[in-house]
């Protein structure tokens, strides 16, 4: 049986890891430090795919049904 890749699933959003670069560019943007993020498991299944490793950032993009505009949003990766 072959293993079932959750990032092709509907209800799973856009997930991506971003850069040293693009990590350190976000925190100073938005003035804060990675401690002050949310928290989202290294084990988290919609992650596995991407090797993140504990002090990674994800940027995940949302549907929104309000706007229609996709929405990001940010998390850190620790270790659990």
């Amino acid at each position: 049986m072959e293993d079932f890749d959750i990032t092709k699933h509907i209800l799973v959003p856009e997930h991506t890891k971003l850069t040293d670069e693009e990590k350190l560019k976000l925190l100073e943007t938005l003035n804060l430090s990675l401690k002050q993020l949310p928290r989202m498991l290294s084990s988290d299944a919609a992650i596995k795919h991407l090797q993140a490793n504990n002090g990674d950032v994800i940027k995940i993009k949302r549907k929104s049904f309000v706007t229609k505009e996709p929405v990001e949003f940010y998390r850190v990766v620790v270790n659990g």
